[in-house]
């Protein structure tokens, strides 16, 4: 089965969460928005979050900060109010209260627990998390004849190839015995199937993508992974069985992402138990709060494993998702609370010892 990468360079949020991640500290807004419509077809509980939010850190402040955040508030409300957000399901916005930055990052994706947080740095913990919840994957649809081939991230398609086969019907079948139209249609289906192989390492290679799901009948199925060269094959985590013809993109999107987080509960315990062997062996891995921002110091950090929810980590939890993200390390957010419980919420897998 395939395995998550252990690079941070290839993930859907990637260029965001590096420009955020490399700020200076200074003095920042950090907003996550659920723009989901209400069971009525409104978000009036958008504007309701932001006024109480906005009126419960204006309370607290005076003078010139008072000052700043009241204009950098108005900046947002001001995007928020004008920018067309109707197809959107969450927004991440970022915005310095004494500079220029502002960044407002709409989602596809939804953002569960809206949230304000003010701070020195941009709180990035909900975005890297979504980074890692919805990863950049190939979803491959085939049956005998035809073939689509997605790239999907953060619930959406990035790129979608079409493999079709009309052989079969361009071929005159008249007077062949049974046997004979079998043999000819399994050559033809074998013919077909290299052809989607050779279109899906195409694009496998182009984007530069660890992982694929396949969704495909039972009787595609052997045919298909009798062609999958190892490279591959290496990279499919699961194979789901669905009804190819009628089958919606949307519908696609979900079982697939079903089966990628079946796979990463999986091996979300496996790289744990990995990393809490190797740390009481003395070997390439740390774990817990101090070790871990020592190592990622250092740069020596590969991966990254934190807890899912920001609460469960003993310590600046930002500031290990901001060092990673400055290192080039992989971060993976442990969803299971009791794997990580006895060291912290945190821990690292090493690329090298000092």
């Amino acid at each position: 089965m395939a395995e998550k990468s252990t690079t941070a360079l290839e993930t859907p949020l990637r260029d965001q969460l590096d420009r955020l991640a490399a700020l200076p500290p200074g003095s920042f807004i950090s907003l996550y928005l659920d723009l989901r419509p209400d069971h009525n077809g409104q978000r009036n509980h958008v504007q309701t979050f932001l006024k109480n939010s906005f009126d419960e850190q204006l309370r607290t402040m005076t003078g010139d900060t008072h000052v700043a955040f009241e204009n950098t508030l108005e900046r947002i409300r001001g995007y928020v109010n004008s920018t067309d957000l109707t197809a959107t399901r969450a927004l991440a916005m970022f915005a310095s209260t004494t500079g220029d930055v502002f960044e407002a990052i709409p989602l596809d994706v939804p953002i569960e627990h809206p949230s304000m947080h003010l701070g020195s740095v941009p709180h990035l913990y909900p975005l890297a998390r979504l980074n890692d919840q919805y990863p950049r994957y190939a979803a491959l649809l085939a049956d005998t004849n035809s073939a689509d081939i997605y790239v999907f991230a953060l619930g959406s398609t990035m790129r979608r190839e079409s493999v079709t086969s009309d052989k079969m019907r361009r071929t005159r079948m008249g007077g062949w015995s049974q046997a004979r139209y079998q043999r000819h249609a399994d050559h033809w289906h074998k013919l077909h199937m290299k052809d989607v192989v050779d279109a899906l390492d195409k694009v496998v290679t182009q984007e530069r993508l660890d992982r694929i799901v396949v969704a495909c009948d039972e009787v595609a199925k052997p045919i298909l992974m009798e062609q999958l060269p190892k490279h591959l094959a290496e990279k499919v985590i699961d194979i789901v069985n669905v009804d190819v013809k009628s089958i919606e993109q949307h519908e696609l999107l979900k079982e697939t992402i079903d089966a990628l987080r079946r796979e990463d509960a999986k091996s979300d315990a496996e790289h744990v138990q990995r990393m809490l062997d190797a740390w009481r062996a003395g070997g390439l891995a740390v774990a817990g709060i101090e070790a871990t921002i020592r190592a990622l110091d250092m740069r020596q950090v590969e991966e990254l494993l934190i807890a899912g929810r920001p609460d469960r980590v003993v310590g600046p939890a930002d500031e290990l998702i901001a060092k990673a993200q400055q290192n080039s390390a992989r971060i993976r957010f442990i969803e299971d609370d009791s794997l990580l419980a006895d060291v912290g919420g945190v821990g690292a897998l090493l690329r090298f010892k000092i």
